[in-house]
């Protein structure tokens, strides 16, 4: 080849290497800090959607890197697919990357028009509906990794992980209705199917952020599993009559988490009851407390952030909200119709939308 042609190729070459680092996007730093959010979007007083709509928008101001969703529907509304499919248009609209943790209220006390038990079927359903692929839902998508992509689980495509600043990150189906734990004789399959392969994600969960030295596992779950709490021996134990939905699941968790030298974070999306906030031994709202390596996530109202600060040696951070949304808004509102009624005035569709 001629020196000339030589020089002239070798321009083209750096040329393009050049303007493919110009147009590639920036990658965050693995050391960056960075926050998820975690949402609730049913309330009482308010519909669920208005709910939903406002919980997403504030979360997308703050910026987070992920969001993650509180199930789907509350328990009182209908299982139609009429409402999966409004509600993960909704969800679809955040413009950050959105993973939906599913909730005991989105499947197990469906019932069909005989009024027998439904939830296997409409569990079948959200799968097909929500977790078609593996992307996340929002605008922005995450490319996510689910467990239906190993042949012996291919049902449980709900449960999905990601990494993000040397954490390990996951979802996993543990309902808060006593993991849908039935007591009646054998109507338990789906119980125990679906504990075989929470047993199976979980081992595979730990083994992969112990290999790749990840600093910490975070488990976003329905049910509290309760693994952070020191539990007291009770000779009454034995003999209660309801069965611990939770137990065998609560007892891997604190042996995995054992053999694993970075820190568990355990998140569930239920809240605490308000009456038992008070309650003695109770957890308070909006903490974050552990025991040994294993932290646990108390959240409280509809919209909860955690900082993640990789190399910290605390490495994670519950951020208090420095903007919440009114406290009793639904009273509020009642009080403000009221005194508008006492001024003969008559509240028009846009005073009734939030």
């Amino acid at each position: 080849m001629k020196p000339l042609a030589a020089r002239m190729l070798m321009a083209v070459a750096l040329g393009a290497t050049c303007a493919g680092a110009l147009a590639a996007p920036a990658e965050p730093a693995s050391d960056a800090a960075f926050e998820f959010i975690v949402i609730g979007h049913t309330f009482p007083g308010e519909t669920g959607d208005d709910d939903l709509k406002r919980t997403i928008a504030r979360a997308d101001k703050a910026r987070p890197a992920f969001v993650v969703a509180a199930g789907i529907k509350s328990a009182s509304e209908a299982c139609s697919d009429k409402l999966y499919q409004q509600r993960k248009a909704l969800l679809n609209k955040s413009d950050r990357p959105l993973m939906v943790v599913l909730a005991a209220g989105d499947w197990t006390d469906c019932r069909n028009s005989a009024g027998r038990s439904n939830a296997l079927e409409r569990l079948n359903r959200i799968r097909e509906l929500y977790f078609d692929n593996r992307e996340s839902l929002g605008e922005r998508k995450l490319e996510l990794n689910r467990q239906s992509t190993i042949t012996k689980f291919r049902s449980y495509a709900e449960n999905a992980y990601w990494e993000r600043g040397g954490v390990l990150f996951a979802t996993i189906n543990l309902p808060a209705n006593n993991n849908h734990y039935l007591s009646e004789a054998g109507r338990n399959s789906e119980y125990e199917d679906r504990f075989v392969a929470n047993r199976a994600w979980l081992q595979r969960l730990f083994g992969m952020a112990k290999r790749r030295k990840l600093e910490g596992l975070v488990l976003f779950s329905d049910g509290d599993l309760q693994a952070h709490v020191e539990q007291g021996f009770s000779l009454l134990a034995g003999f209660s009559a309801r069965q611990d939905g939770f137990a065998e699941t609560r007892k891997l968790v604190r042996t995995l988490a054992q053999k694993y030298p970075g820190k568990v974070l355990l998140v569930d999306t239920a809240r605490p009851v308000p009456e038992a906030a008070g309650a003695k031994g109770a957890e308070p709202a909006g903490t974050l407390s552990w025991r040994g390596n294993l932290g646990h996530v108390t959240l409280t109202g509809e919209w909860n952030a955690v900082r993640v600060e990789p190399g910290n040696a605390g490495l994670f951070t519950l951020v208090p909200d420095s903007h919440p949304p009114q406290a009793g808004k639904g009273e509020a509102r009642k009080a403000e119709k009221a005194e508008k009624a006492e001024k003969g005035d008559k509240p028009g569709k846009a005073e009734r939308a939030p």
